[in-house]
């Protein structure tokens, strides 16, 4: 057994060969509950509403509901917690981060002749981080059968023995370069060795099962909107608006996958323990546009009804791999086997569109004492595209995905209650699993609550919002595709302050 350690400086590849999964997809395409304190304390239900600087991310017809210009900024404490079980093991693992998630002001411009049904126009600038990446999770415990060699198997058996032995990893595509690493760490033997052209492989893991295996994933990142919007009221009865949106990503995770046994050993050299790292940077933006009308059907009713587009990303993906085995027979241990190319996979652009999404909502306001608000969305997963479509292998990814994922539906509810110069609030959210056997994601439950305080010109408000999911998700989506259940549950404490000019 040789120790390999390939490329011995830091050098890039641009390569033609995908990486992109469902869960990359998904990542972009899955909404959260931020924005500003009073927003995320009712539960985001502010469809029919406005009047608050987030709300107009739900209908940007609600900017035309203010009264006043007004500024805000608010901060926000993530905290994920991951309980995870894998063949009976249970670990936990917490992430906690800080940031300032929301900046924004709106501008109204009023109509003082009476004779003019356009009373109003407004426009307004509104930040905001629609996603925290910040997160880790580790799973651990013992596989009683299926080894992570399955993995690299999955990837050689069709590839010749050829291009394993005689072309450098930044060569290769990306499902090769699996069969590579695997090949030259000694995670996998050719049937007939022999033979160039061998397509077939074998696991070089000791047989017997009872692999325990470790798996660890550290993400960290943002995805950020910028708003700009505008929006007008009919005789102060019919609010209309529009958003031009503009998104910024940056997201990066590595993992690392470990597994070892003790299964018996005999003259043969067989793996005892492997280690394989990814690191993955995307970074990139995109574009989205939003429709969306308030009626003011009564002094206490509303009505309001919003259609947000696609987003239409434009990402870039880096890659870089690692992979460390230790074999041994019955004479005892040999030295490990390392393959790290050292090379940064550089990936082609692609353009990913995310689903669009309708929204209905209705609210009933209490006169000046409080309301009660109530917004429901409909949005079809199956419609997430990679593209271009004419890539084959975007065109599978995207039949796939038509396949497992779901149209779902979002409830949300949101209250307030005011007394004097305090305001009392609470929410309640609820969305579908985007997937349709509900199990590799499954539907989200989140309450909320909160105060504020009129101070007169400023205003100060507090949030303190919970979810929580469970989810099923492969360590990997081809080979070995064994995966721990998760229960995930954020915490979020935040803090608006707010200005009127």
């Amino acid at each position: 057994m040789k120790k390999y350690i390939f490329l011995l400086f830091v050098s890039f590849t641009f390569s033609v060969g995908q990486s992109q999964e469902i869960t990359d997809a998904l990542r972009y395409s899955q909404d959260n509950l931020t924005g500003t304190a009073r927003f995320r304390a009712m539960g985001g239900a502010f469809g029919a509403l406005g009047g608050d600087l987030s709300s107009i991310n739900v209908n940007p017809a609600g900017s035309a509901i203010f009264s006043n210009n007004q500024i805000a900024t608010t901060l926000s404490s993530f905290n994920t917690k991951n309980s995870s079980s894998y063949f009976g093991t249970n670990t936990t693992s917490s992430e906690n981060s800080f940031d300032l998630n929301q900046a924004g002001g709106v501008f109204v411009f009023k109509d003082q002749n009476s004779n003019n049904d356009w009373k109003k126009f407004s426009v307004a600038i509104n930040y905001e981080n629609t996603n925290n990446f910040t997160n880790s999770l580790f799973s651990a415990g013992t596989n009683p059968t299926n080894s992570v060699a399955d993995y690299f198997l999955y990837y050689a058996n069709g590839v010749p023995l050829n291009t394993l032995e005689n072309f450098n990893y930044s060569e290769l595509n990306n499902g090769e370069q699996q069969a590579y690493l695997g090949y030259q760490g000694y995670i996998i033997n050719p049937v007939d060795g022999n033979n160039a052209n061998n397509t077939s492989y074998t696991s070089n893991v000791r047989p017997g099962g009872n692999y325990y295996q470790e798996n660890s994933i550290s993400s960290n990142g943002y995805n950020g909107k910028l708003s700009f919007n505008a929006a007008t009221s009919y005789k102060d009865k019919l609010f209309l608006g529009i958003n031009l949106n503009s998104h910024f990503s940056d997201y990066t995770q590595s993992s690392s996958i470990y597994e070892d046994n003790n299964n018996t050993l005999d003259s043969n050299d067989r793996v005892n323990r492997l280690q394989f790292d990814n690191d993955l940077h995307t970074t990139g933006t995109g574009f989205s546009f939003q429709l969306g009308a308030i009626a003011k059907v009564t002094n206490e009713i509303r009505l309001g009804l919003a259609y947000d587009s696609p987003t239409w990303y434009r990402l870039s993906d880096e890659l870089t791999q690692r992979l460390v085995a230790v074999s041994g027979n019955i004479d005892g241990e040999l030295p490990q086997d390392v393959v790290d190319p050292q090379i940064t996979n550089y990936y082609a652009p692609y353009t990913l569109q995310t689903p669009s999404k309708f929204t209905g909502s209705f609210a009933y306001i209490f006169g000046k004492s409080g309301l009660i608000s109530i917004d429901y969305s409909i949005k079809d997963y199956g419609n997430t595209k990679f593209k271009p479509e004419n890539d084959s292998y975007f065109r599978d990814l995207n039949n796939y995905m038509s396949t497992v994922l779901n149209n779902t539906g979002e409830l949300r509810i949101g209250a307030e209650y005011k007394i004097k110069e305090w305001s009392l609030r609470g929410g309640y959210r609820f969305e579908q699993s985007p997937y349709k056997n509900s199990t590799t994601i499954g539907d989200l439950t989140g309450y909320s609550g909160g105060l504020g305080y009129n101070f007169g010109a400023t205003k100060l408000d507090l949030a303190y919002s919970y979810a929580q999911r469970n989810s099923n998700q492969g360590f990997f989506n081809q080979g070995f595709t064994e995966g721990a259940n998760i229960n995930t549950k954020n915490n979020n404490v935040t803090v608006t302050l707010l200005f009127e000019l």
